[in-house]
C-alpha cells in the first residue's frame, strides 16, 4: 500500500573512531559505493539520517571519524573531509509497492548488462562474480516513472539475528535512485547525499523488491527516491538521494 515515510529527527548515539571500507564494497573502482559508504558513517546517528559525501570514499584505508561542529560526525581520509553525517527528519511519499513478479520482469529492462559505466559496482554492476555483489538491476516497471528489482540478501549479509545489516539496506537504495533519476539516458554522475529511514527490520532469506522514482531535476543536481519492500508490500525502508551529473 502506498504510505508516508516520517520520522522525527534521530540523534548521535554511538561514536566510532575509525572505518575502513572494504574493497568488496566499491562503487567505482577505486573508491567505496556510495550507498554502503553513507551507511556505514550514519551507523553513528540513531534513527534517520542524512549523509554527504564530499569526495570519493577510500578503499581498504583506515579513516578518522570525529563529532563534526555543526552537530553530526564526519569521517576524514587524513586532512581530507570525505563525509558528513546528521540526524534529519523524513518525509517522502512512497507509492504502492511493485510486486515481485513485476520486478523480476523490470529487471529484464535494466539498461546497463552491457556498457556499465562501473560494471563491478557492489549493488548495480552486473561484472562481478555470482552472488559477490547485491544484484540489484533496476529496471522501468511499466515506464521510466517506477523502477523495481528482485532482491534477495545473502547469508554474508545479515547480522547475528537473521535482518539485514543496515549499511547493506544503505547500499541497496543508493544505485536504483540514480538509474530513476537518469531514465533512459544514464549519464555519469555521482551520489552527493542520501537520506534514508529505516522503519522495520529486514528480514534475510526473504525475496524483496526494491523501487524507485525520480523527483526532479536542479541543472547538474537530480533528485531520485528509493524503497524497499516486502513481497507482500510493506515497505521497510525509503530514502530520499541527490545525484551530482559529472562535466564532460
Amino acid at each position: 500500500m502506498p504510505g508516508v515515510c516520517t520520522g522525527t529527527a534521530g540523534k548521535l548515539y554511538c561514536m566510532i573512531t575509525e572505518l575502513v571500507i572494504a574493497s568488496r564494497f566499491n562503487g567505482p573502482p577505486e573508491s567505496g559505493n556510495g550507498g554502503y559508504s553513507c551507511g556505514v558513517l550514519a551507523a553513528c546517528i540513531e534513527g534517520p539520517a542524512r549523509v554527504r559525501l564530499h569526495v570519493p570514499p577510500p578503499l581498504d584505508r583506515p579513516m578518522a571519524v570525529r563529532p563534526a561542529a555543526g552537530g553530526g560526525v564526519e569521517m576524514l581520509d587524513g586532512e581530507t573531509l570525505v563525509g558528513t553525517a546528521l540526524p534529519a527528519p523524513f518525509d517522502l511519499e512512497v507509492p504502492n509497492a511493485p510486486t515481485l513478479e513485476e520486478a523480476r520482469d523490470a529487471m529484464s529492462r535494466y539498461p546497463c548488462y552491457e556498457g556499465h559505466v562501473f560494471p563491478t559496482c557492489f549493488v548495480c554492476g552486473p561484472g562481478r562474480p555470482a552472488h559477490d555483489g547485491l544484484e540489484v538491476f533496476p529496471g522501468p516497471v511499466k515506464d521510466w516513472s517506477l523502477l523495481a528489482s528482485a532482491w534477495t540478501p545473502g547469508k554474508d549479509l545479515l547480522d547475528a539475528k537473521g535482518c539485514v545489516k543496515p549499511e547493506i539496506v544503505w547500499s541497496a537504495l543508493d544505485c536504483p535512485g540514480y538509474f530513476a533519476c537518469m531514465g533512459k539516458r544514464p549519464r555519469p554522475g555521482v551520489l552527493g547525499e542520501l537520506q534514508l529511514e529505516i522503519t522495520a527490520n529486514v528480514p534475510g532469506g526473504d525475496a524483496l523488491v526494491v523501487f524507485a522514482w525520480p523527483l526532479g531535476q536542479d541543472g547538474r543536481k537530480l533528485y531520485g527516491a528509493t524503497a524497499l519492500a516486502t513481497a507482500e508490500g510493506e515497505v521497510l525502508a525509503c530514502a530520499r538521494s541527490t545525484w551530482i551529473l559529472l562535466k564532460t
